[in-house]
């Protein structure tokens, strides 16, 4: 039996989580978010306070929450409480558990992470149900959010990313006469200081489940220590709540230096904001050191935040300096953009200790494990100048190999080490390669990803004012998307072909298959009932989509392929 998910779906009988419609669920909420967003763009406060509650109620709401914080990376990650919800069964009798009656948070587990100066950063992890609750009042307070914030804000947002705020870089800092100085800002500890009372007055959601959020605690050592202020990292809340109390900047700046004035195009005023790093662009170090300094400062303090003195500098342009682990510097009129050196050397460390932690692990199975932190690396910085630095990195890494080689074969020649772990492929003589054996025994060959392999891309940026919940921008939003996967899926022709061929769109709860829901590659006849591996007999599904159709034994039905589709 499919259980219906309405807004006001009742919970007095059993869920079965396999049989929920996930495509109604997504319809619903989708729907909701989008009318809170109409309802803040003609100045209905009450209106969008109104259907945010519809939601937060509503079973749709509840089990997409449910299955995020089930999904996500942390879904095997425990709070205080050592619960996870791993079945389906603890699935579905979770779903009831999410009412705002009696709902009281438990404190967080705290944990410690590594810094890149040798400090550590302090990490909030909440329990399941905590984390769930976050999830589903977080459906009610982004689109709010999103529609609230600043035009050149780009982190921690939907469809937004660091190569978004690097192209705003570019384009502030180019140009016949641009800005010729850049105030770069940085806060101290901003999620731990920003003030509970600004929260609460400022945020535009439940003010009892907020202030219950905001003064959990947190256990260390066994010790139950308060919380005065701030908010957890860790917390699926916390980075928009972050947004929300640095939102506002960009219009305080509009307020002083308006756009098409004369003052303005003098001055030269831009803001590029991701999370809580910044830079504020300006013609003069006067007007960045006596006028913009202390309205920035004002601003922060309002909200118990301040800069922090060791990351905060004024610099010229032809100095350079460093942002999201680029360099940003204009040499000879043009602005060039690459890998930071701080960047590339916190990279090779980590390689390198990879590499030295593997010492006797076979050359296959230490590719596996070098391959994504390479790929990942170099498609972070492939819409920028970065083919130098490329070659450069991959050189780095080749000595660090040919080091582990002969250390693995100290009585053999070099040709012999050559020769066993180096490979011709194509034009090149020094592939490392190596061989892997997968369940069924049979034994192949990989090689070393090379990040001089990624192509140099530009970045097209999104614009300031998309609204990934405003339905006007769906079109806009879609065609990114099919961009975007398809750069990725470069070289994959037969995915390619499949996610062109379905328009995106997953045939079991039609939503869109991304990077970020990951996909699986069903067989529409089973290989053990006699289906080939052909394109015809395949479809892309969402990962939970997939464990539906086995489950439940669901047929896949999928579309006529677009005229436009080359077959693969």
């Amino acid at each position: 039996m499919e259980v219906a998910l309405t807004t006001g779906a009742s919970l007095r009988y059993p869920i079965a989580w396999q049989t929920i419609n996930w495509s109604q669920a997504h319809r619903t909420v989708r729907r909701l978010q989008m009318r809170i967003v109409k309802a803040i763009q003609t100045g209905q406060p009450r209106k969008a306070r109104a259907l945010q509650y519809i939601l937060v109620r509503s079973l749709s709401g509840k089990a997409l929450a449910i299955k995020r914080v089930t999904e996500n990376q942390g879904k095997r990650t425990a709070g205080v409480d050592h619960i996870t919800w791993r079945t389906p069964a603890q699935k579905a009798t979770a779903i009831p558990t999410l009412s705002h009656k009696g709902y009281q948070p438990q404190p967080l587990r705290r944990l410690y992470i590594p810094k890149s100066n040798g400090k550590k950063r302090p990490l909030g992890i909440p329990t399941m149900k905590d984390r769930a609750m976050q999830a589903l009042y977080l459906l009610a307070l982004d689109p709010i959010a999103e529609t609230r914030a600043d035009p050149n804000s780009y982190g921690f947002r939907k469809e937004r990313a660091a190569a978004d705020a690097m192209q705003q870089c570019h384009t502030v800092l180019s140009g016949r006469s641009p800005a010729q100085w850049v105030y770069e800002g940085d806060l101290k500890a901003c999620f731990d200081r920003i003030s509970h009372n600004w929260l609460l007055a400022n945020t535009p959601m439940n003010k009892a489940i907020l202030h219950k959020w905001l003064k959990a605690g947190f256990i260390e050592k066994n010790v139950l220590k308060p919380t005065e202020a701030g908010t957890p990292q860790g917390g699926i809340c916390s980075p928009v709540l972050a947004n929300l109390t640095l939102d506002g900047l960009e219009a305080k700046l509009r307020e002083k230096y308006p756009k098409d004035t004369t003052a303005s195009r003098k001055a030269k005023v831009n803001l590029v904001r991701f999370a809580d790093d910044f830079i504020i662009t300006g013609s003069s170090k006067e007007i960045l050191e006596n006028e913009v300094k202390p309205l920035v400062e004002a601003f922060m303090a309002e909200r118990g935040l301040e800069l922090s003195p060791d990351k905060t500098y004024i610099t010229p342009i032809e100095d350079g300096f460093d942002f999201l682990g680029h360099h940003v510097r204009k040499c000879k009129g043009k602005v060039i953009i690459k890998p930071a050196k701080k960047n590339v050397k916190t990279f090779l460390h980590r390689v390198r200790e990879v590499i030295k932690a593997n010492k006797q692990t076979a050359a296959g199975y230490l590719i596996l494990q070098l391959n994504p932190i390479i790929r990942g690396w170099a498609n972070y910085h492939h819409h920028q100048a970065s083919k130098r630095t490329f070659t450069q990195v991959d050189h780095a890494i080749y000595l660090c190999l040919w080091q582990w080689a002969k250390r693995r074969h100290p009585k053999k020649t070099r040709r012999w080490i050559k020769e066993k772990y180096f490979h011709a492929i194509g034009n090149r003589n020094w592939v490392f390669c190596g061989k892997i054996t997968n369940k069924n025994g049979n034994t192949r060959q990989i090689q070393l990803f090379y990040a001089h392999q990624v192509p140099i891309r530009r970045h097209t940026k999104i614009k300031g004012e998309a609204n990934p919940y405003d339905p006007v921008w769906e079109l806009y939003f879609e065609q990114r998307l099919g961009l975007k996967m398809e750069n990725n899926l470069k070289g994959r022709r037969q995915l390619l072909y499949l996610w062109k061929q379905q328009q995106g769109i997953c045939p079991i709860c039609h939503q869109k298959i991304t990077e970020l829901t990951g996909w699986h590659n069903h067989h529409i006849t089973w290989r053990v009932n006699g289906g080939s591996d052909k394109a015809e007999n395949r479809a892309l599904l969402h990962p939970n989509c997939h464990r539906q159709v086995h489950n439940q034994r669901l047929e896949v039905v999928k579309p006529r392929p677009s005229p436009g589709v080359r077959k693969a």
